[in-house]
Protein backbone atom coordinates (compact mmCIF):
# COMPACT_ATOMS: atom_id res chain seq x y z
CA UNK A 1 0.00 0.00 0.00
CA UNK A 2 1.28 3.44 -0.89
CA UNK A 3 1.88 6.12 1.70
CA UNK A 4 -0.74 8.88 1.71
CA UNK A 5 0.24 12.18 0.08
CA UNK A 6 -1.32 15.18 1.81
CA UNK A 7 -3.00 17.47 1.21
CA UNK A 8 -6.11 15.39 0.57
CA UNK A 9 -9.23 16.14 -1.44
CA UNK A 10 -11.54 17.89 -1.41
CA UNK A 11 -9.13 20.75 -2.06
CA UNK A 12 -9.45 24.38 -1.07
CA UNK A 13 -7.33 27.13 -2.61
CA UNK A 14 -4.45 26.75 -0.16
CA UNK A 15 -4.28 22.95 -0.40
CA UNK A 16 -4.58 23.03 -4.21
CA UNK A 17 -1.68 25.50 -4.49
CA UNK A 18 0.32 23.33 -2.07
CA UNK A 19 -0.36 20.21 -4.17
CA UNK A 20 0.75 21.93 -7.38
CA UNK A 21 3.96 23.21 -5.77
CA UNK A 22 4.73 19.74 -4.39
CA UNK A 23 4.35 18.28 -7.89
CA UNK A 24 6.63 20.95 -9.36
CA UNK A 25 9.25 20.31 -6.69
CA UNK A 26 9.15 16.54 -7.24
CA UNK A 27 9.41 16.76 -11.04
CA UNK A 28 12.35 19.17 -10.75
CA UNK A 29 14.32 16.44 -8.96
CA UNK A 30 14.24 14.47 -12.24
CA UNK A 31 14.05 11.33 -10.10
CA UNK A 32 11.51 9.01 -11.81
CA UNK A 33 11.13 6.75 -8.76
CA UNK A 34 10.45 9.65 -6.40
CA UNK A 35 7.98 11.24 -8.81
CA UNK A 36 6.13 7.95 -9.32
CA UNK A 37 5.29 7.71 -5.60
CA UNK A 38 2.80 10.59 -5.97
CA UNK A 39 0.65 8.40 -8.26
CA UNK A 40 -1.55 5.40 -7.53
CA UNK A 41 -0.07 2.03 -8.42
CA UNK A 42 -2.55 1.81 -11.30
CA UNK A 43 -2.45 5.50 -12.30
CA UNK A 44 -3.56 6.18 -15.88
CA UNK A 45 -1.73 8.77 -17.99
CA UNK A 46 -2.02 10.45 -21.34
CA UNK A 47 1.11 12.45 -22.08
CA UNK A 48 0.98 13.94 -25.57
CA UNK A 49 0.40 10.85 -27.75
CA UNK A 50 1.57 8.33 -25.14
CA UNK A 51 -0.84 6.35 -22.99
CA UNK A 52 0.37 4.40 -19.97
CA UNK A 53 -0.83 2.73 -16.81
CA UNK A 54 0.94 2.06 -13.53
CA UNK A 55 4.01 3.18 -11.65
CA UNK A 56 6.45 0.94 -13.51
CA UNK A 57 5.33 2.49 -16.79
CA UNK A 58 5.61 5.98 -15.25
CA UNK A 59 9.19 5.30 -14.12
CA UNK A 60 10.15 3.96 -17.57
CA UNK A 61 8.51 6.92 -19.30
CA UNK A 62 10.16 9.53 -17.07
CA UNK A 63 13.57 7.83 -17.29
CA UNK A 64 13.42 8.02 -21.08
CA UNK A 65 12.03 11.58 -21.00
CA UNK A 66 14.83 12.95 -18.84
CA UNK A 67 17.49 11.22 -20.92
CA UNK A 68 16.16 13.09 -23.99
CA UNK A 69 15.14 16.35 -22.28
CA UNK A 70 18.41 17.40 -20.71
CA UNK A 71 18.74 20.06 -17.96
CA UNK A 72 14.94 19.96 -17.58
CA UNK A 73 13.45 22.62 -15.30
CA UNK A 74 9.71 23.07 -14.68
CA UNK A 75 7.16 25.61 -13.47
CA UNK A 76 3.53 24.71 -12.71
CA UNK A 77 0.56 26.97 -12.03
CA UNK A 78 -2.89 26.13 -10.68
CA UNK A 79 -5.59 26.93 -13.22
CA UNK A 80 -8.61 25.67 -11.29
CA UNK A 81 -9.88 22.96 -8.94
CA UNK A 82 -13.03 21.28 -7.67
CA UNK A 83 -13.36 18.40 -5.25
CA UNK A 84 -10.63 15.89 -6.13
CA UNK A 85 -9.73 17.37 -9.54
CA UNK A 86 -7.38 20.10 -10.71
CA UNK A 87 -6.43 21.84 -13.92
CA UNK A 88 -2.80 22.92 -14.06
CA UNK A 89 -0.79 24.76 -16.66
CA UNK A 90 2.97 24.44 -16.91
CA UNK A 91 6.12 25.37 -18.78
CA UNK A 92 9.43 23.65 -18.79
CA UNK A 93 12.74 24.26 -20.50
CA UNK A 94 15.24 21.70 -21.69
CA UNK A 95 17.73 21.02 -24.44
CA UNK A 96 18.31 18.07 -26.71
CA UNK A 97 21.57 16.20 -27.28
CA UNK A 98 22.50 18.66 -30.05
CA UNK A 99 22.20 21.61 -27.63
CA UNK A 100 18.93 23.09 -29.02
CA UNK A 101 16.86 24.63 -26.22
CA UNK A 102 13.08 24.33 -26.03
CA UNK A 103 10.30 25.72 -23.89
CA UNK A 104 7.41 23.28 -23.59
CA UNK A 105 3.96 24.69 -22.81
CA UNK A 106 1.20 22.48 -21.50
CA UNK A 107 -1.97 21.85 -19.58
CA UNK A 108 -2.77 18.95 -17.29
CA UNK A 109 -5.95 17.52 -15.82
CA UNK A 110 -5.44 15.71 -12.53
CA UNK A 111 -7.70 13.43 -10.51
CA UNK A 112 -6.79 12.28 -6.98
CA UNK A 113 -7.91 9.44 -4.76
CA UNK A 114 -8.83 9.88 -1.10
CA UNK A 115 -5.18 9.32 -0.04
CA UNK A 116 -3.97 12.30 -2.09
CA UNK A 117 -2.41 10.11 -4.79
CA UNK A 118 -3.00 11.03 -8.42
CA UNK A 119 -4.95 8.33 -10.19
CA UNK A 120 -5.35 10.10 -13.54
CA UNK A 121 -3.17 12.56 -15.43
CA UNK A 122 -3.87 13.94 -18.89
CA UNK A 123 -1.28 16.28 -20.43
CA UNK A 124 -1.25 18.19 -23.70
CA UNK A 125 2.13 19.73 -24.53
CA UNK A 126 3.62 21.88 -27.31
CA UNK A 127 7.35 22.53 -27.78
CA UNK A 128 8.82 25.81 -29.02
CA UNK A 129 12.50 26.07 -29.97
CA UNK A 130 14.19 28.95 -28.13
CA UNK A 131 17.65 30.44 -28.03
CA UNK A 132 19.62 29.73 -24.88
CA UNK A 133 19.61 33.48 -24.21
CA UNK A 134 15.78 33.37 -24.02
CA UNK A 135 15.68 30.89 -21.15
CA UNK A 136 13.80 32.05 -18.06
CA UNK A 137 14.16 29.04 -15.74
CA UNK A 138 17.54 28.03 -14.34
CA UNK A 139 16.66 25.65 -11.52
CA UNK A 140 13.93 24.86 -9.03
CA UNK A 141 11.70 27.77 -8.04
CA UNK A 142 13.31 29.83 -5.25
CA UNK A 143 11.37 30.36 -2.03
CA UNK A 144 10.70 34.03 -2.81
CA UNK A 145 8.92 33.06 -6.07
CA UNK A 146 6.38 30.69 -4.50
CA UNK A 147 2.75 31.26 -3.65
CA UNK A 148 0.22 33.87 -4.75
CA UNK A 149 1.44 36.47 -7.22
CA UNK A 150 4.03 34.18 -8.81
CA UNK A 151 2.18 32.82 -11.81
CA UNK A 152 3.95 31.75 -15.00
CA UNK A 153 3.71 34.00 -18.08
CA UNK A 154 1.62 32.91 -21.06
CA UNK A 155 4.62 33.05 -23.44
Amino acid sequence: MSAPRPPFPPFDLDSAVQKVQAAEDAWNTRDPHRVSLAYTEDSVWRNRDTFLTGREAIVAFLTDKWEREQDYVLRKSLWGFRGNRMAVRFQYEWHDAAGQWFRSYGNELWEFDERGLMRRREAGINDVAIDEADRRYFGPRPADERGPGHDIPIW
